[in-house]
């Protein structure tokens, strides 16, 4: 990530000299020349100071990347990212974002205590090992155009997002093409994948297509192989969300009539008190995130899996 750091660093400073941008953010001397160059680095927390100092809006990028969880800030604007990083991961287990980040888990557990500041790098190694998406975050804070290090695999996740709107069976395609499963296969074979998700083979070859020219999967030595790895965020479309949302739920219905022996299912149709229905509302969500970490480090990738939460409250009326 230190590449990406450097180079988030100089998109951030833009068509200011360093020595300008130095002066800017208070700096007697020039520290810009040793961040660009790699030989240091600011804390994430310096970073984000010199974001909001060149007018870029920290908080609303913050907010785009993950709606539920805001980046707060202290009244004289330094930002609370420890706090943040801790909410993002929830009850995901300590030692397991420090191996995925490739950090000790004595430096992750000072850096979410706030008790030390991670350097830019960290702080991004940080949030790559948390959600897999490190690449929409700086997206949103500057052009990632000016970001090289992560400028295919953020084109590749939208690519695939757009996908998974277009033809929500891409992204299961796409998961089981991950499987070490599929990559053991001496070449692919039509109806393999179709088999394994309940599809037709005719919905398999037109996403295996769409991924293709999305430029999402490569055919290499007769098998499909996706393009890096990927986490597809697809909450940025409301409207297209519930639609996708609504084609999960119909495969879930599916699978509740004809279950497969893996397959898990409860339900609780309950009374209970308004504060404690948010109580469990937030728990749903601390839930969601810490799957979201644990399969965002998961490896080997042996097999694919849908997994859907749905909380309905009766006493609210349904949207249409």
């Amino acid at each position: 990530m230190e590449t990406a750091a450097s180079q988030f660093l100089k998109a951030v400073r833009g068509d200011r000299s360093q020595v300008a941008f130095a002066r800017k953010l208070g700096y007697r001397g020039n520290p810009i020349t040793d961040w660009e160059n790699g030989r240091r680095y600011p804390t994430a927390a310096e970073a984000l100071r010199a974001c909001a100092k060149v007018g870029i809006d920290v908080s609303a990028a913050f907010a785009r990347f993950h709606p539920t969880e805001a980046l707060e800030s202290r009244p004289r604007g330094a930002f609370e990212i420890a706090a943040w990083l801790d909410r993002l991961r929830g009850k995901g287990p300590l030692g397991e974002v420090a191996q995925r980040a490739g950090v000790s888990r004595f430096a992750a557990s000072r850096w979410l205590s706030g008790k030390a500041k991670p350097r830019l790098p960290d702080f991004f190694r940080l949030v790559d090992a948390i959600t897999g998406r490190v690449a929409d975050l700086v997206a949103e804070l500057v052009p990632i155009e000016s970001v090289a290090a992560l400028r295919a695999r953020h084109a590749a996740a939208l690519a695939a997002r757009t996908l998974a709107f277009e033809e929500p069976w891409t992204e299961a395609v796409l998961r089981v093409l991950e499987t070490t499963e599929y990559q053991a296969l001496a070449a692919a074979e039509p109806g393999w994948i179709a088999r394994r998700l309940g599809i037709d083979p005719t919905v398999e070859r037109r996403c295996l297509d769409l991924l293709v020219r999305a430029a999402v999967v490569r055919k290499v030595k007769g098998r499909y192989q996706p393009a890096g790895s990927l986490t597809v965020d697809t909450r940025a479309r409301p409207d297209a969300m519930r639609l996708l949302r609504g084609h999960w739920a119909q495969v879930s219905l599916s699978r509740a009539l004809g279950p497969g022996p893996g397959d898990s299912l409860s339900y609780n149709v309950c009374s209970l008190s308004r504060a404690d229905l948010e109580r469990v509302r937030e728990l749903l969500r601390a839930t969601f995130r810490e799957i979201r970490s644990i399969v965002a480090a998961s490896e080997p990738s042996e097999t694919a899996a849908l997994v859907l939460l749905h909380l309905i409250a009766f006493d609210q009326p349904a949207g249409r």
